[in-house]
């Protein structure tokens, strides 16, 4: 069993999230090729602090950090925002931390926050973390042919969104099927760092 959860993000974590974000693993399934430079993501990090338009979350595996996870776009007026999330350490992919983080993160956002929507945006060739979103009640919404440039050639992206009253009805689902791969009710049930 993993013990999984959410923290905030700390100027102790400035370091690891850029070496993520070069990271093969991660970088393949952002929308930009270029490698990040230091002073690039010092002014994205610097960026997140007093935004409250952006919330990010450092996911931790048996104590150990090894993703993140967030929410974008925080549009209060209109009850929305674009979720998205990587997992950075290959060696606990396929073990639930994904579907975790998600579900956390959807607690937070469509119950305690109060959206009604949720957004994300995910390459066509990323087929296993769209059907992460779809199998936590995401439905696809949109295909953007050719709508970003990787490795040179136009990669299509694929669009999909959640009510928070579909939530509502997937959440028991969702949360037993993470029961059965070992998270515990009161990990999955109890409140993130805001």
């Amino acid at each position: 069993m993993i013990r999984a959860s959410l923290r905030s993000l700390d100027e102790a974590d400035r370091a690891r999230l850029l070496a993520w974000r070069a990271s093969p693993h991660v970088s393949a399934f952002m929308y930009s090729d270029h490698r990040i430079s230091a002073e690039e993501h010092d002014r994205w990090f610097n960026g997140i602090a007093g935004d409250s338009r952006r919330r990010f979350w450092v996911i931790e595996a048996d104590g150990v950090p090894v993703g993140l996870t967030n929410l974008a776009d925080i549009d209060t007026t209109h009850g929305r925002a674009t979720i998205a999330r990587y997992i950075a350490d290959p060696a606990v992919r396929g073990r639930g931390v994904g579907g975790f983080a998600e579900f956390k993160v959807l607690d937070h956002a469509l119950l305690q926050m109060g959206l009604r929507k949720l957004w994300s945006e995910v390459l066509e060739t990323n087929a296993v973390a769209w059907r992460l979103h779809m199998s936590h009640g995401f439905q696809r919404e949109a295909l953007f042919r050719g709508h970003v440039v990787k490795n040179g050639q136009p990669a299509n992206v694929v669009g999909l969104g959640l009510l928070s009253e579909e939530w509502r009805m997937i959440r028991p689902v969702a949360r037993q099927r993470l029961i059965d791969k070992g998270y515990v009710a009161e990990a999955l049930d109890g409140p993130i760092p805001d």
